[in-house]
Parts: structure tokens; C-alpha cells; sequence
């Protein structure tokens, strides 16, 4: 039972959940990049290249003759160097989008810092006890000693 414990507490860490988020919105992310690379960017560039498909650009490994003869000439093994392209660009458009995400990130971070305000002091160290006191006190109230005025009071 003690590891179904351990299990349980693993799994409802923070991380463990943002990294499955994360993991189910690249999925879903990846489904468009690859739409948009098939069905947008890719149909112009084969209508520009004499109305290629991508998709149908393959070298066989049989010869015309070889594959005629095959029981079924569909499943004939070829390179699909087309396809090759399409991911290619799937992956060129997914790490492009990540690093200007990135990017944001880090611009938003920044910005962040810098609208954060100084920590305003409201203890000091008391010079003859070492002790926490706050600013404004003119006596220490751990040793009791008498302090100087301080700037603040």
C-alpha cells in the first residue's frame, strides 16, 4: 500500500500535471502545424512546382515491371522522400512557433522583474545584540540598549 501512496503523491505533484497538460496541447498543436503544412502551405508550392503533391513524391525500389507483378502493387516498398519533406516542415514550423513562445516568455519575465517594487526595510539589526528590531525603535527591546535615531523615524 505504501507505494500507491508514493504513486499518488508523485502523480499529483504540480509538474507531473503540467507536464501532461503539455503533453496533450503538443499533440493537439502538432495536429494543426501538420494540417497547415498539408492542407495551406504545401498545395501552392506544388501548384507553383507544375501541380506536384508532396505526397506522391516517392522513388519505388522495384522497377515498373517487378512491381506489375507483385500480388498486390500497392504494398510495393518505396522511399517516400515527399513525405520526408511534409514532416520536415512540420518540424520547421513547430520549433519556430515554440522558440517565438519562448521568446514571449522570457520578454513577459523580464517585464515582470522589473515591475516588481523594492522590499521596503522594516527591520534592522540592533548594533550591540545582533537582534531584529524594528526601524523605527530608538531601544532595543531584546537588551534594551539605547539606539541612535535612525534615519527612518
Amino acid at each position: 500500500m505504501k507505494i500507491v501512496k508514493e504513486f499518488k503523491e508523485f502523480a499529483m505533484k504540480g509538474n507531473v500535471i503540467d507536464l501532461a497538460v503539455g503533453v496533450i496541447i503538443g499533440g493537439a498543436f502538432g495536429k494543426i502545424v501538420t494540417s497547415l503544412v498539408n492542407d495551406i502551405i504545401m498545395p501552392p508550392i506544388g501548384r507553383i512546382l507544375g501541380g506536384v503533391d508532396f505526397k506522391d513524391l516517392k522513388i519505388p525500389l522495384y522497377s515498373q515491371t517487378e512491381i506489375a507483378n507483385l500480388k498486390d502493387p500497392a504494398t510495393a516498398p518505396y522511399i517516400a522522400y515527399g513525405q520526408f519533406i511534409n514532416v520536415m516542415l512540420d518540424f520547421l514550423i513547430v520549433a519556430f512557433c515554440i522558440f517565438l513562445l519562448v521568446k514571449v516568455i522570457n520578454v513577459l519575465r523580464r517585464n515582470e522583474k522589473k515591475e516588481t517594487a523594492p522590499v521596503e526595510v522594516t527591520e534592522k539589526d540592533c548594533p550591540y545584540c545582533l537582534s531584529k528590531i524594528p526601524v523605527k525603535a530608538t531601544r532595543c527591546k531584546h537588551c534594551t540598549s539605547q539606539l541612535e535615531a535612525s534615519a527612518h523615524g
